[in-house]
């Protein structure tokens, strides 16, 4: 303190320390800067008092406002859940055939639809619900059990080959190479003749008779499947498991018996409502008018042999 002086270039006083020669000036905070340091600590204390701020041991301090963001949220949620009932209330009163006739409906049932399917779905059918080998595509036209909205829904109820479920979608074809049904020369003139019908191999006139003796009672003298025993079209060359020749010649040798849940027991039903509108929107639904014969469900893809 003794050191200090005034600098005689800018008339402002030193701190008193040197080092090296070199000394400090002791130049006053600018006023603005002041007064913005004492705000700001009567803004926190301001903050400390409205608002949750200290722990304590089992909690934190409330605030004379009693706000929290778990409070904030809470009452976010009621409010959207307030808001969506209304929609939900009226999904479920209205028969899902109805849905698409009514845009507002409509759109409300894609939405929550999509959702639906990003959680319980994405998983086997892709998040674009493209499929893959064994897990069908949805976008396309390809159903076995029909693909109007209602039917998508009864599929979505109770599952295809669902273990203990009285009313799944079931459909059996035989391994006529496991079982001993089919030598293995009639399973590869059966699957020549299988791919022909699409144009994707030259006619097999041994594989046309193995065909009209083992499996036009389910897929039809042309190929293109009963719909009231689940049985696919075989002559739009659209596949589950693969429509190179090894692949067919596999499914027909060991019949392919994949499963969908029964979500029914895992869903609501407006939720399954939703689900159904949203699948039947990504392109392949079909009308009523194209309904099958049988008040069944669609199956969730291609055909298979």
């Amino acid at each position: 303190m003794a050191n200090k002086r005034i600098d005689e270039p800018t008339g402002v006083e030193t701190v008193g320390h040197e080092w090296d020669g070199i000394e400090e000036l002791n130049n006053p905070l600018p006023r603005w800067w002041i007064i913005t340091w004492v705000l700001t600590i009567l803004f926190s204390i301001g903050y400390m008092v409205v608002y949750p701020a200290w722990p304590l041991i089992s909690k934190g301090t409330e605030g004379i406002w009693g706000w929290t963001s778990r409070g904030q949220l809470a009452n976010e949620t009621k409010a959207a859940e307030a808001a969506r009932a209304t929609t939900l209330a009226a999904l479920a009163a209205t028969p899902i055939e109805q849905i698409p006739g009514d845009p507002k409906l409509l759109a409300a049932a894609k939405a929550g639809g999509k959702a639906a399917f990003l959680v319980n779905c994405v998983q086997c059918h892709g998040s674009g619900a493209a499929g893959s080998i064994g897990y069908p595509n949805l976008n396309d036209d390809d159903w076995l059990w029909g693909g109007n909205v209602k039917d998508i829904e009864f599929t979505l109820l109770h599952g295809i080959r669902q273990p203990g479920h009285d009313a799944t979608r079931t459909s059996l074809m035989p391994s006529f190479g496991q079982d001993g049904l089919l030598t293995a020369a009639q399973i590869s003139d059966v699957a020549d003749h299988v791919l022909s019908l699409s144009g994707k191999a030259a006619a097999n006139a041994n594989g046309a008779a193995v065909f009209a003796a083992n499996c036009v009672a389910c897929h039809g003298t042309d190929g293109k499947g009963l719909r009231q025993f689940g049985a696919p079209n075989l002559a739009d060359a659209i596949w589950l498991y693969g429509g190179k020749k090894e692949q067919v010649t596999a499914s027909i040798h060991k019949a392919r018996a994949g499963v969908m849940p029964a979500w029914g027991g895992k869903l609501d039903a407006v939720t399954i409502k939703m689900l159904a509108v949203y699948v039947h929107s990504l392109g392949g639904g079909e009308d009523f008018s194209e309904a099958p014969t049988t008040p069944a469900a669609a199956d969730t893809g291609n055909a298979q042999p």
